[in-house]
């Protein structure tokens, strides 16, 4: 402060030339203008600060398809991040191997929208995941099939007795096997199951490691493309319920305008694909190995658009919950509803022309 003070006396100093008189005001004049300067941040920078934080958006992490439909014609159609980007969201597609899977990451808060069978959120229940079941699909199993090598000597399920038979645990593939071998006579317990993720299970079915796979598409046409594998029975006649996209209650409950918008939008995206298959085919056939005329032939097993949540479909996914304790593949007793909305909270998320399906 004392070398400030003598600077500022100078300016003052008595009996100066007009030359050292000019210079000196010059001087303080550029004096006080730094030390202002150090003091307050120009606009640019308070703008520059501000910007970061006013341009951040949140995240809904969903799901990539691996069946290579509807949700997957939602990605690439981007009408989902047009719609959520007014909110302040952006969208991320995640992959991954299978139904349990997913749910292990929207437990622990790494996904916030899931698509799985009927016996993941069972599974994901019993170890006390709050998950919320969205919506549901109509009940198909024929794009999920039972495959042997394409030199096996097995023709039907009854021959699977004491044979390696490879699925992803808690699966749709997991519960057709099931139902499967109690319509043929057998047990599970008659088959030595051989739990391996869809990646895993390939090589291992390739190889000639396991006798058999349940697995759905796109797995099960590009083995019969490359004659690796044939079918011995599909799902068609097996299952009886639908899939479920699901949610977890923390999402939720802060998110349900979210919800909304992707449901209504993936509706579209059902309807889309089932009026467009050709042009279906053609857009997701690069992210495949199957071109597509094969993909045209695939997406014709499956059926499309949304379900509602009904009294009906709560009280079958209780039938699969029981399934699977009387197994002893769960560890407690399953109560499915702890998952289900009230008719008054689904009716504020679900598209009006899905609940007009009831």
């Amino acid at each position: 402060m004392q070398g400030l003070k003598t600077k500022f006396e100078f300016c003052k100093r008595p009996k100066t030339t007009r030359r050292s008189l000019l210079f000196a005001i010059g001087y303080c004049l550029v004096l006080s203008t730094t030390l202002w300067s150090c003091d307050a941040p120009s606009n640019n920078n308070q703008q520059q600060a501000a910007t970061p934080s006013s341009a951040q958006k949140e995240v809904v992490r969903i799901v990539r398809s691996k069946q290579l439909s509807s949700l997957a014609v939602l990605e690439k159609q981007g009408s989902l991040e047009k719609r959520l980007e007014p909110l302040g969201f952006k969208v991320e597609w995640s992959e991954f191997a299978a139904g349990p899977q997913q749910l292990e990451a929207l437990n622990a808060g790494s996904l916030d929208i899931a698509s799985t069978a009927e016996s993941p959120p069972v599974f994901a229940q019993a170890a006390g995941t709050p998950l919320v079941y969205l919506a549901t699909t109509p009940p198909n199993g024929k794009a999920v099939s039972l495959l042997v090598p394409i030199n096996s000597s097995i023709k039907s399920v009854a021959e699977l007795k004491g044979k390696k038979v490879a699925f992803q645990k808690a699966s749709i593939g997991h519960y057709l096997l099931v139902k499967a071998v109690e319509k043929a006579g057998l047990k599970l317990s008659d088959v030595q199951s051989v739990f391996l993720p869809p990646p895993d299970a390939n090589v291992a079915f390739s190889q000639g490691k396991v006798d058999a796979w349940f697995i759905w598409d796109p797995f099960v046409t590009r083995n019969e493309q490359k004659k690796v594998g044939r079918v011995v029975i599909d799902g068609g006649d097996l299952r009886d319920t639908g899939n479920f996209y699901s949610t977890s209650r923390q999402f939720y409950q802060a998110h349900p305008d979210v919800i909304k918008i992707f449901l209504e939008e993936l509706e579209k995206a059902e309807t889309w694909s089932k009026d467009h298959r050709t042009e279906m085919a053609q857009m997701l056939a690069p992210v495949t190995q199957l071109d597509p005329p094969t993909l045209e032939i695939m997406h014709d097993k499956y059926e499309y658009g949304l379900r509602p949540i009904t009294e009906q479909v709560i009280n079958k996914q209780q039938e699969v919950a029981e399934k699977w304790y009387s197994l002893g593949l769960i560890p407690k007793k399953v109560n499915v509803r702890d998952g289900f909305l009230t008719p008054e909270e689904y009716a504020k998320i679900t598209p009006s022309d899905v609940l007009a399906k009831k």
